[in-house]
């Protein structure tokens, strides 16, 4: 994954009325930090940030040009995005060098059908790998094709970009395949949780008549 360039601007204003303005002016409020330098408050375009992110994932990095300064590579440490507008609130960027290997998790992405009759069941939607800056992958893959039920995908089953170093548990679970339920299966549990649900309005309503004889 090549770097993408982006213009940034220095921040003066802090605090949450500085980080609103600098969203209604169309940039994400974000700091940038690493390798020993003083933080730096800037603003970035907030459509050209998030383009790149949709494009190259969580894990792009970036070539950041500060207007009054110089040229500096980054990525991604931490984005905050508002729930109901899905748009970002502001970014934590930690600086790298070409050459440098960084930790990252990474999304994993599930391809293939497994056996018929059976569920796949996710545990895991991300893992975390070793790899160089500016080679990080925007996703990985792992298969369950084929794969019978009491089957697993762990971590150790994915396989990996060149240069890149498992950092996570090799045993930490992906996926799992179990059987899918039936019908039956289906219809016996909401007959259960209706059967509990009524238990428990009928010892609630046992408990009012004692309670108003005590108040009494």
């Amino acid at each position: 994954m090549s770097e993408v360039k982006i213009s940034a601007e220095p921040r003066t204003e802090f605090g949450k009325g500085g980080a609103r303005r600098t969203r209604r002016a169309g940039k994400v409020p974000a700091v940038l930090y690493g390798h020993g330098e003083k933080p730096q408050h800037i603003a970035l375009p907030a459509r050209e940030f998030a383009a790149a992110i949709r494009h190259g994932g969580i894990n792009q990095v970036f070539a950041i040009d500060i207007v009054g300064g110089s040229t500096t590579l980054a990525l991604p440490k931490a984005i905050q995005r508002d729930p109901i507008k899905d748009t970002f609130e502001h970014v934590d960027l930690l600086i790298v060098r070409r050459g440098e290997k960084v930790t990252v998790d990474v999304p994993v992405q599930l391809t293939g059908e497994a056996a018929r009759g059976t569920l796949v069941v996710t545990e895991s939607t991300t893992l975390s790998i070793t790899a160089e800056a500016l080679h990080l992958p925007d996703h990985l893959e792992a298969s369950i094709e084929g794969l019978e039920a009491g089957s697993r995908v762990a971590a150790a089953d994915i396989a990996l970009p060149r240069g890149a170093e498992l950092a996570a548990d090799p045993e930490l679970v992906i996926a799992l395949v179990t059987v899918a339920p039936s019908a039956e299966d289906l219809e016996g549990e909401t007959a259960a949780e209706a059967a509990e649900e009524a238990a428990g309005e009928e010892a609630a309503a046992e408990e009012q008549p004692a309670e108003a004889a005590a108040s009494a």
